[in-house]
């Protein structure tokens, strides 16, 4: 192994990959003809959205903003809104002509169900960005069309705080926290939804009323479940988030700087290269099983490990390598001895050379670089899982084949995110995100330029997952090892049957024993079904 120290100059490690995430836009939602309203929800004199059709020319960056370009919008009209009296008044009207409703918060989304050809007004938040302390909630007030790297600008920049969330500064909160969202910070302090306090939504009652509602976490508020429901119920199943509140569970006094966590002042990261040419279907299989076993070992919370966030990227081999992306609090006087212990741990025994690079630098410029940028391959099929343990060897036999062929050429990844710790000391039933006990999160990724070759790339995709999971019906199915998927890495797939054999039910993958509550919710808060889409919690 050789090392480098050096300052960390060059671009990021390519990493293909996008949450909704992720991931994460909000979702899609949809409109059905009701009766008309019993009252008005918003006042004639309140400002109209901007609206925007296809005559305007903004229109055509307006609906090219989501970040699949195998999915492009094509509403009757799209709505720049700016408040939550807007929100409301054209959600009414969408009611009122029975047309169907979408709303886009970063774009990030990385299926089809914000950019569906059903919808016809496409509500764009991103104007809806403002982050501030609310002295009276005792939380942070955010927007729903703000993005992660603002969020973190603004909270660290005026009160030293951050939220545990995504590590892409792009991806929009409103989709990435009604998912159930998590990052580099997780470990430590928790999943995101651990955080939120509040919410504001925009939902429509049995008479086809449009209203804002703000639900809290407190025991005693009448529309705590619709909270509940947004702590990892995806998005666009309720209504449209316009604002979220976050304060700290644990959080005490009224201190601005101590509502949140403190993140650390420098982090200490680390890139592992291993060549595909040094490559031997051993030794992937060893690093796959050291790096399972360790994570298995080490995903407690309370370990000296809690500041560790990695990604282990197993690109396919016409990108040229794999890649262990690290980063630790750099504070810890032990900082560089529990690096050095990981990376030993990972991939000094698995029989093949590697390079590492190591660096540090302040938590803020690291945590708003973007590293997810695929330029001109921004056509791409995902899927995600989550882990309660490492692949086995023959799941890894599986990946090896399909990874190491040189004769795919698209850009491959499948990531291996560090996951546990602090997430998995709540309850499954605290929160809508179910999945409380695994210790690593999996993205597979594919991405490819040309719409021609859309049919092979995603066949591809659907052949490697199908007999990754040939053992559970082909998908993460839980038992010991899997624990179902993470909504905000949405795969439609999961609903098909032709991909799904395991006789586990979509929503099951996704929600797991919180899918009847959430049911509830959504027959309670919906009852019209107003807001939908392929993969939005249904009323049973």
């Amino acid at each position: 192994m050789t090392r480098q120290q050096q300052p960390d100059r060059r671009p990021a490690a390519r990493l293909t990959r996008r949450g909704l995430l992720g991931s994460a836009a909000a979702a899609g939602a949809g409109a059905a003809l009701l009766p008309a309203p019993a009252h008005a929800a918003t006042t004639t004199s309140a400002p109209a959205a901007v609206t925007v059709d296809a005559s305007d020319a903004r229109y055509l960056d307006l609906t090219s903003r989501g970040y699949n370009a195998r999915f492009t919008a094509a509403p009757d009209s799209v709505r720049l809104v700016h408040s939550t009296d807007q929100v409301v008044a054209v959600v009414q009207e969408a009611v009122r002509d029975g047309r169907r409703i979408g709303v886009r918060g970063g774009g990030h989304c990385l299926d089809g169900l914000v950019d569906d050809p059903d919808v016809r007004i496409l509500v764009d938040m991103s104007e809806m960005d403002a982050v501030r302390h609310d002295p009276a909630r005792r939380a942070f007030l955010v927007e729903g069309g703000a993005t992660l790297g603002h969020v973190y600008r603004t909270l660290y920049l005026e009160w030293g705080v951050a939220l545990p969330g995504g590590t892409c500064p792009t991806v929009g909160v409103g989709g990435h926290v009604t998912g159930g969202g998590y990052g580099a910070m997780c470990r430590q302090h928790g999943a995101v939804v651990d955080h939120l306090y509040a919410v504001e939504v925009v939902t429509v009652d049995a008479s086809g009323t449009a209203r804002a509602v703000v639900a809290t976490r407190e025991p005693d508020d009448p529309h705590r479940e619709l909270w509940w429901a947004h702590t990892g119920g995806g998005g666009g199943t309720y209504g449209i988030v316009t604002r979220y509140w976050f304060r700290s569970p644990d959080a005490t006094g009224t201190d601005p700087a101590g509502l949140l966590p403190r993140p650390p002042k420098t982090l200490l990261k680390s890139t592992v290269s291993i060549k595909w040419s040094d490559l031997t279907e051993a030794a992937f299989t060893a690093l796959i099983a050291d790096h399972g076993a360790w994570h298995a070992r080490n995903s407690v919370a309370g370990s000296a490990y809690d500041s560790l966030h990695s990604v282990l990227i197993l690109y396919n081999r016409v990108q040229g390598a794999l890649v262990l992306n690290s980063q630790i609090d750099a504070t810890r006087s032990d900082a560089s001895a529990l690096l050095d212990a990981y990376v030993t741990a990972v991939a000094g025994g698995i029989g093949a050379p590697y390079t590492e690079v190591r660096s540090s630098w302040p938590w803020m410029k690291t945590t708003l670089k973007d590293p997810y940028d695929t330029g001109l391959y921004n056509r791409t099929k995902s899927k995600g899982a989550y882990l309660r343990k490492g692949w086995s060897a023959a799941q890894a036999s599986t990946l090896y084949g399909y990874l190491s062929d040189a004769g795919y050429d698209g850009h491959a990844g499948i990531l291996l995110y560090s996951y546990g710790g602090k997430v998995n000391t709540v309850a499954s039933s605290a929160t809508a995100l179910a999945q409380r006990d695994s210790v690593l999160k999996a993205n597979f990724t594919t991405y490819w330029p040309a719409a021609a070759d859309d049919d092979r790339h995603v066949a591809w995709m659907r052949a490697l997952y199908r007999d990754l999971y040939v053992a559970t019906g082909g998908v993460p199915a839980p038992d010991d090892t899997n624990d179902g998927s993470y909504i905000n890495y949405p795969d439609t797939d999961l609903a098909d049957p032709a991909w799904n054999t395991s006789g586990v039910p979509w929503q099951s993958l996704y929600f797991k024993d919180n899918l009847p509550r959430l049911q509830a919710v959504k027959a309670a808060w919906d009852p019209h079904n107003v807001f939908h889409h392929r993969l939005s919690v249904t009323a049973d």
